[in-house]
């Protein structure tokens, strides 16, 4: 038997789903199960029921992938979250503001033990502010160390000069010792100190949920029999190892958009578009680019608190197939408001009393569904619904695209079949097989990838420094398991950053690779 099949999984809100891929990205099998709420529970079930489609041949399954929602539930629901304890390089420039400034008082008291603003840290061009003051981080870390959980530091203008977090991080070991994780800002977020701060923070308050997550998914696999790797996809479509995974949850926030841009790009054979997920409450559109999610160039909010660790570019809406129609007098209100999983039997399809976008779409002609048809009263205000739903979905792509060139639309999810065949600005619409699980196969597709992020000289020696760096960051995507023949680079932005004394830029490099054979 070839070893040559692979397993992604996809949690939702509503259902976890699994899809089993070749060598040659065609499905063998798939599952839709609900999602359980302990997650986990749901994971082992979708596992289960792809490896009993697939009989004698799970012995060819070599790899499992996960795009998990459990670090983003963790942060919105305010459990599960490590005591943590946080240090901030480059006091006095640095104390303005001190760490956790503008969270939501429920989640900074669910997590956070203590901070101090010590000196230390860079200027943008590598000057020392001052030095790392050792003795009131060592005061800071007994201070704590009785009853710290996880420890978070960041240090400034860290992702271009390291040098002072990773120096305190080994203090901080010779004192906390080795069984408190210790998450360190250069090597989790982009330039912009309070932003990279506070995914540190959320990082280190993860590490508990991202241990039992892997913990429970290698559990499973052995338990099953499956002789795999594992592997979670992070925020930019590409995969990590268990290790990684405990080490950086936070990374793990956006894989759900991610997977199905990957998937919606597997599964049309499209690699630059948009596209949309269009699910039970929300429709999610991204923007594909070379067959990888384009990333957020202005960060993004999670549980109430600003980020900038690398994410998908995503614009939701509140269009789904269990959305509500609602009546103003004067016209339709789409939501926000949606049935999800009610919609059987609440919606007048299934022989309910509440009107949905899932009923204006069969009476368009656009979806079969449910026992009823809606009865012609229900006419005039399922139509308007039709036309506001495409109204809207026409804007959101007007501002997802950067372009004047028309680009196709690849619809993915379970409700795909509510958008227009025909859309202004778009070339082609193609919602392609197996789209409903498009996450899942995203996920089971994806590959490895690295990335950095420096800021450099504006000097004679500039191309040079990038071709190592683009050299560095393609070595440490074969590390991690990427094949060297085909390992490449997918992203290199260069900003100018003209208002410096010295021109300079930032350099941003994202390198990525399919997984090597495993025999």
């Amino acid at each position: 038997m070839q070893p040559d099949l692979r397993i992604g999984i996809d949690v939702g809100g509503t259902n976890t789903d699994a899809a089993v891929l070749d060598a040659h990205h065609r499905i063998v099998a798939r599952t839709k199960t609900p999602t359980t709420p302990d997650v986990t529970t749901g994971i082992r079930n979708a596992l289960s029921d792809v490896t009993a489609q697939l009989g004698p041949d799970a012995e060819r399954v070599r790899h499992v992938m996960l795009g998990t929602t459990h670090a983003t539930n963790a942060v919105v629901e305010r459990h599960d979250l490590a005591r943590t304890g946080v240090v901030r390089i480059g006091s006095p420039a640095g104390d303005s503001l001190p760490p956790t400034e503008g969270w939501p008082d429920d989640l900074r008291d669910a997590l956070l033990l203590d901070t101090c603003l010590i000196a230390g840290g860079n200027y943008i061009d590598g000057r020392p502010l001052r030095p790392l003051d050792h003795d009131a981080l060592d005061r800071f870390l007994h201070r704590i160390a009785p009853h710290v959980q996880a420890l978070a530091i960041t240090s400034v203008f860290a992702p271009s000069f390291p040098e002072h977090e990773t120096e305190a991080a080994a203090r901080a070991r010779a004192i906390l010792g080795h069984a408190v994780p210790i998450s360190l800002s250069h090597q989790i977020g982009a330039l912009g100190l309070l932003e990279r701060e506070n995914a540190t923070i959320l990082n280190a308050a993860l590490h508990h949920v991202a241990s039992r997550v892997t913990d429970a998914l290698t559990t499973a696999t052995g338990e099953l029999g499956l002789n795999a790797q594992i592997h979670f996809v992070q925020n930019d479509g590409t995969l990590m190892d268990t290790a990684r995974a405990a080490r950086f949850p936070v990374l793990t926030i956006g894989s759900g958009p991610a997977n199905s841009v990957r998937g919606a790009a597997v599964l049309s054979g499209i690699t630059d578009g948009i596209v949309a997920d269009v699910g039970g409450t929300t429709t999610d559109l991204s923007v594909l680019v070379g067959g990888y999610p384009r990333q957020s160039t202005t960060g993004v909010t999670i549980g109430g608190i600003r980020l900038n660790s690398p994410m998908p570019d995503t614009l939701s809406i509140p269009i789904g197939g269990g959305t509500r129609i609602h009546s103003t007098g004067r016209g339709v209100r789409l939501g926000p408001d949606s049935l999800a999983h009610r919609i059987n039997p609440q919606a007048l399809a299934f022989g309910g009393t509440t009107l949905t976008l899932s009923d204006a779409a069969v009476h368009g002609a656009r979806l079969s569904l449910g026992t009823h048809t809606p009865a012609p009263d229900h006419a005039p205000l399922l139509e308007a619904a039709l036309a506001a739903m495409d109204e809207q979905i026409q804007l959101a792509i007007e501002n997802m695209i950067t372009s004047s060139t028309c680009q196709p639309l690849v619809l993915v999810g379970g409700a795909a079949p509510l958008i227009a065949r025909a859309i202004d600005g778009v070339s082609q619409v193609h919602t392609p097989p197996h789209s409903d699980i498009a996450c899942a196969v995203g996920a089971a597709s994806a590959h490895i990838g690295a990335s950095t992020e420096h800021v450099l000289p504006s000097d004679d020696q500039l191309q040079d420094a990038i071709d190592a760096l683009c050299d560095q960051v393609r070595l440490q995507a074969i590390e991690a398991g990427a094949d060297p023949d085909a390992t490449v680079i997918t992203h290199l932005a260069q900003t100018p950053m003209a208002y410096l004394t010295n021109p300079s830029v930032r350099l941003q490099i994202r390198a990525a690779g399919p997984l090597t054979a495993v025999a």
